[in-house]
């Protein structure tokens, strides 16, 4: 009976030691939680989309409460969120200018010429491996949705071959921005309602070749600006958002059809055939 009843004793004692040990471990090597972090997690809205630079909604108020990380940086929650941040911190919160995404591509395929129909898995990065995509220009929207998928806000789809992003449900996260292989999606102001729906930097001749609506960097936008918030770089056209007073002379001007208002953007409104097609 001794065999079996020592060893037993034995063992049951060693568990009790190391429970112990492990006992007093962790309250020694603990780490405290600051008691900001599960309130600042609680005005979170939880949607861990890495909007706001950091992995998650955790690494966000962990951030915060070290310091040097602003209240407003949350896309998703918005200014109420960040007047709550604030509160807990106990400092004061900077109001944020509202930004969206905007997909810098209006070449449908009516508009922009095609090398060949692509027929593998409908993913945009499958298609940019296979010569670029199926369109003659390699700056356009590959159209597969790649950026649908990644949307956890329903903010944002295919419309006749090109990415359209709803501004009201965009909360800027930029997943979008970071899923296209083609980067031709770009979180600009709000406020900015003109945009110049191209990315080529092509020659003229070569983009107007390629598509209908490509720009040309032809400059009549810049010259007719009166706020000379255009500039032309690399034969192509940029919007400067802090300048623009949304006149739309440039939209008017533009002989390509490349400078869309927000309202445009999805609206594929009717244009000539191109000649040189």
């Amino acid at each position: 009976m001794n065999q079996i009843i020592i060893p037993i004793l034995i063992i049951g004692g060693m568990g009790l030691l190391f429970g112990a040990l492990l006992g007093v471990a962790s309250r020694v090597f603990a780490v405290k939680t600051d008691e900001r972090v599960p309130k600042i997690l609680d005005a979170l809205p939880g949607a861990n989309c890495g909007g706001c630079g950091f992995a998650g909604c955790s690494a966000y108020a962990n951030a915060l409460v070290k310091g040097g990380v602003r209240p407003n940086m949350c896309p998703v929650g918005g200014e109420a969120t960040a007047q709550k941040i604030a509160e807990i911190l106990g400092v004061e919160n900077e109001t944020k200018e509202k930004m969206v995404a905007r997909v810098l591509c209006n070449g449908t395929p009516e508009r922009a010429l095609q090398k060949y129909t692509f027929d593998g898995p409908r993913d945009c990065h499958s298609a940019a491996r296979l010569g670029g995509g199926e369109k003659m220009c390699p700056h356009g929207c590959l159209g597969l949705g790649s950026c649908v998928k990644v949307c956890k806000f329903d903010a944002i789809s295919v419309e006749t071959g090109v990415a359209v992003v709803d501004p009201d449900k965009c909360v800027a996260c930029g997943a979008c921005a970071a899923e296209c292989p083609k980067k031709i999606i770009k979180i600009l102001p709000a406020k900015s309602k003109y945009t110049i729906t191209c990315k080529s930097v092509e020659k003229g001749k070569l983009t107007r070749h390629d598509c209908q609506v490509g720009c040309i960097g032809c400059g009549i936008c810049a010259k007719n600006c009166p706020k000379e918030a255009i500039t032309v770089k690399d034969n192509l056209a940029a919007i400067d958002p802090l300048k623009c007073v949304n006149c739309g002379i440039c939209a008017k001007k533009c002989p390509q059809h490349a400078i869309n208002h927000v309202d445009q953007l999805g609206v594929h409104f009717v244009i000539p055939p191109n000649p040189a097609a």
